[in-house]
């Protein structure tokens, strides 16, 4: 087993969160652009799908045509991400590069977790073997209402994005993911930050930039 102080001392890890909709992935590519036009070395990535195993799993377990179970969905989560972890995380964090991931493992929490209902201790447990105790330095949740985020993702459909499974959820279960996010919020609050996403682009990119400077000073 690795050793994850050692990896995080070397490396920073930010991961974002946030429901569909949220402008969580148009943020991470402006924070992206930001700090590399600073000087520093950053590693964008998502999951699920971050590696070549992980886009066929993410195809997989988006796959609009299959019926999954919640415990399948759980352990393919989990494949994705030990090798999200082991073949490009944990390098990136040894070279001492800024890595910011489009999900993580509190996605797990929330979705197969809360949403899904899978038993919290075997989803903590599952979380534990494949990040290999690996927890970001800081985690920012883009928090929408959750008629905003259905609201917005049928949106999308309309202008001819195709729906994937995930995207097919009711009203019940993203509020069980936004509950639990914000329950993780509270919980750990040295870690983790609200940001408004109902701001504009802009505005939400000033929040962003505000909270990571923050942290990284």
């Amino acid at each position: 087993m690795q050793n994850v102080e050692r990896l995080e001392s070397n490396g920073i890890f930010i991961t974002f969160k946030g429901l569909d909709g949220s402008g969580k992935t148009t943020q991470l590519r402006l924070l992206e652009n930001e700090l590399k036009k600073r000087g520093r070395s950053v590693v964008s990535t998502c999951e699920p799908g971050g590696t070549l195993l992980g886009k066929r799993l993410r195809e997989l377990i988006l796959d609009d045509d299959l019926q999954v179970a919640p415990l399948a969905e759980l352990l393919l989560f989990a494949a994705d991400r030990a090798q999200h972890i082991q073949t490009l995380i944990h390098p990136a964090l040894k070279k001492g590069q800024i890595v910011i991931s489009d999900r993580y493992s509190d996605a797990t929490v929330a979705y197969q977790g809360a949403g899904r209902g899978v038993d919290a201790r075997l989803v903590k447990q599952l979380v534990k073997l494949a990040t290999d105790g690996l927890k970001p330095n800081l985690t920012l949740f883009f928090d929408l209402p959750v008629t905003e985020s259905l609201k917005r993702t049928n949106s999308r459909a309309v202008l001819g994005q195709e729906k994937n499974r995930m995207d097919k959820e009711d009203t019940e279960f993203y509020t069980h993911v936004r509950d639990a996010y914000l329950q993780i919020a509270r919980r750990e609050k040295q870690r983790f930050r609200v940001v408004d996403a109902t701001a504009s682009p802009n505005e939400i990119h000033a929040q962003v930039i505000e909270i990571v400077d923050s942290f990284l000073h």
